[in-house]
């Protein structure tokens, strides 16, 4: 089991998320009547690498060995831990249909994300601006919506926590010493971790046959077969027949089209949300049943359109859709059985 490659690139699109909260921040400096606006430069890396460059000795031949400026935001993963608060059946699936296209995987497992983010400057007042475009929106979380999986197709809100903020002013030392000054945040980032994904494409059930037999042999021939495949509650392929001609309140029973012959007895029509049974026609007054599959009446306006529910759209159902059932029953008396593997009667 272990071995099987997989690798949904989760804890590295958590590191960007987390990193993208913090990658608009600026300050700003006001002399007189003139305003400078600084961007603030934010790099994943620990604030003790930055502190070493910072007491580098500038050297302009030397492109690496120039002093980093402030103010700026760093951070880092601190660690990386299961959180069993959040866990879930691990035998449970996830499953994403699309189409004919399936993917299925476990539930995921729940593990926290330590982030220390350094926020260095050489002035307080760099420093509290910075700070206070980050503590208003923690309280104490914030959350983060991300498609860690295209694949499954959930999209989930992940909560980021503030738990601490340290601070030191490194202000000891020599005329050649920099002063630094250090906010150090701690966050935890809850995210979850995805096993394999498999593909289950033409595996999705979408036709069910059953036949029934008076006699108690298993290879008894059918005598009642039922069909079942799934059925529309809605129109989907937006492809109209015809439109409304006259407005529609609440109450009416009969609607104008402007051609009805588009239109045969016991179609379900759906004009904007409602769906509608047709129970009789008579050129373009189309008499209905209100609404039907579970919809809701609702006025409609002249020129609205007419859509049929049909075939096509049955065939367009989603397993996470909602849906009906079409049922067919039939009577046989040829003595045959249904062969499973070529789908023939014999």
């Amino acid at each position: 089991m272990l071995g099987t490659y997989n690798y949904n690139s989760i804890i590295k699109k958590t590191v960007v998320g987390f990193g993208t909260l913090f990658n608009n921040i600026e300050i700003r400096r006001v002399s007189g009547s003139k305003t400078e606006v600084m961007k603030v430069p934010l790099a994943y890396g620990p604030k003790a690498k930055f502190l070493a460059r910072l007491r580098q000795v500038g050297d302009l031949t030397t492109q690496d060995q120039l002093q980093i400026t402030l103010p700026r935001i760093s951070f880092e993963i601190q660690g990386i831990n299961y959180d069993p608060t959040r866990k879930v059946s691990p035998t449970q699936y996830i499953r994403n249909t699309s189409g004919n296209k399936e993917n299925k995987g476990f539930m995921p497992v729940p593990y926290n994300i330590n982030f220390e983010l350094a926020i260095l400057s050489k002035n307080q007042d760099d420093a509290l601006q910075i700070l206070e475009q980050i503590l208003p929106f923690f309280q104490p979380s914030f959350n983060i919506t991300m498609n860690l999986v295209p694949e499954l197709g959930e999209k989930k809100d992940y909560p980021v926590t503030l738990t601490s903020i340290d601070y030191a002013d490194e202000y000891e030392g020599d005329y050649d010493t920099r002063r630094t000054l250090i906010y150090t945040l701690q966050f935890i980032a809850k995210t979850y971790l995805y096993g394999p994904i498999s593909d289950t494409s033409g595996k999705v059930i979408k036709k069910t046959i059953v036949d029934y037999s008076a006699q108690a042999v298993a290879t008894a021939p059918r005598e009642v077969r039922y069909v079942a495949t799934p059925r529309s509650l809605v129109e989907r392929d937006n492809s109209a027949v015809t439109t409304v001609s006259a407005d529609i309140d609440d109450n009416d029973g009969i609607i104008n089209v402007a051609d009805g012959s588009g239109i045969s007895l016991k179609d379900d029509i759906q004009i904007d949300t409602e769906v509608m049974r047709v129970t009789k026609i008579d050129s373009n007054k189309i008499y209905v049943a209100r609404a039907w599959n579970n919809s809701t009446v609702a006025s409609h306006v002249s020129s609205s359109n007419v859509f049929i529910i049909t075939t096509t759209d049955h065939q367009m159902v989603d397993s996470d859709d909602d849906f009906g059932f079409n049922e067919l029953y039939s009577d046989f008396t040829d003595g045959k059985s249904r062969n499973p593997t070529t789908g023939s009667d014999e």
